[in-house]
């Protein structure tokens, strides 16, 4: 068992002793999607990475399903996944500011040396193979490496 795995599990434990019902409702889930990606690959164990994917996808969730809340004026049930998304973040590593994401495009960009736009999914490709295991928010990276790519020659 992954260690965030098992933090996870003694969060959940510590949250019912505690009868923090959001925490507790929360990482039910997470343990649920936990639990489920064990089923599907019929793998013993979860890696980190493994974890870190699910939780990151999870958080996405939340923060787009509050969008869409507040687009329809349910200031509550947004504020409900807002509170969801902060304890799932609690077990990403911090968000990489968008300077650092600009040195390892600038990077990728010198190594991989593109003619144009059409290059971009190869630079995007390898940019996130380098990010990976850090958190990374994906639209950024993407707005970075369209703004750093060279026009088409």
């Amino acid at each position: 068992m992954s260690s965030l795995q098992e933090k996870i599990n003694t969060d959940l434990k510590d949250a019912m002793r505690a009868k923090d019902e959001l925490r507790l409702s929360t990482l039910r889930l997470l343990k649920s999607d936990i639990q489920y990606e064990l089923t599907k690959t019929g793998a013993a164990t979860l890696t980190d990475d493994q974890v870190m994917a699910i939780l990151k996808g999870n958080s996405k969730k939340r923060k787009e399903t509050a969008l869409e809340y507040r687009s329809a004026k349910r200031e509550d049930l947004a504020l409900k996944e807002e509170a969801e998304e902060k304890v799932i973040d609690s077990y990403l590593p911090p968000t990489l500011p968008e300077d650092e994401i600009k040195k390892v495009v600038s990077k990728v960009i010198s190594e991989l040396s593109p003619k144009g736009p059409g290059d971009t999914g190869k630079i995007m490709g390898k940019v996130m193979q380098e990010l990976k295991g850090r958190n990374a928010d994906g639209s950024l990276v993407s707005a970075v490496v369209k703004s750093m790519m060279p026009p088409a020659s």
